[in-house]
């Protein structure tokens, strides 16, 4: 996929609206590529976002690495987000753990739209919602829980060629998702497979 300047026009486009109807595109989840895996029920709601920054080499995304001692998915890569609170919106969540997160105001987030949720088999709904950042942001990311902000040229994370289909096992079964390398960054599971999901979205739109 070249690069492209009006990356933010193509999104808005074909993204549901942050504060409308979900479209009827089908959920997507880790059980897409592990149909045999226990099936946990998706109780808790959370949203993250997807935060798109304009660079002199083009549109990058903004990512998150988590600490090593967090209680979950220590030392992964992720979007900026987490749990709903109660009798809070999606798009709320997502903005308020940003801000948390990274440190940067959350007001500096135009919101583009929002594309079909993800299930984990840790139990979370996912909702993932695309914003662009005003620039200059200076991250000041939380230090009990993220250990790094970096960015990750969305090209190549759009680019479905750089989605590798990789494998581990977990109590004593292959289980299988996607990855994508970039340089020392190793974006891997329910990260990679939403970013996945987005691609399709717009290659199929």
């Amino acid at each position: 996929m070249n690069s492209d300047a009006g990356w933010p026009i193509r999104l808005a486009a074909c993204l549901d609206p942050h504060d409308g109807e979900i479209s009827q595109h089908p959920a997507r989840s880790d059980y897409d590529l592990n149909a045999d895996a226990p099936r946990t029920a998706p109780v808790k709601q959370a949203a993250v976002l997807v935060p798109l920054v304009k660079r002199s080499t083009g549109w990058q995304v903004l990512l998150t690495r988590r600490t090593q001692d967090m209680p979950s998915h220590a030392g992964q890569i992720a979007f900026p987000g987490g749990r709903a609170g109660k009798g809070e919106g999606l798009m709320a969540t997502a903005l308020r753990e940003f801000e948390e997160e990274t440190g940067i105001s959350g007001t500096r987030a135009q919101m583009l739209g929002r594309f079909e949720r993800y299930e984990t088999v840790s139990g979370f709904d996912i909702t993932p919602f695309v914003a662009v950042l005003q620039t200059p942001i200076t991250p000041r990311p939380d230090p009990r829980e993220v250990d790094e902000v970096f960015e990750v040229p969305f090209d190549f994370l759009m680019d479905v060629s750089n989605h590798q289909r990789q494998w581990r096992e977990w109590q004593g079964k292959r289980r299988y998702f996607y990855a994508m390398l970039w340089n020392e960054y190793f974006i891997w599971g329910a990260t990679a497979g939403m970013l996945r999901a987005l691609a399709l979205r717009i290659g199929n739109e």
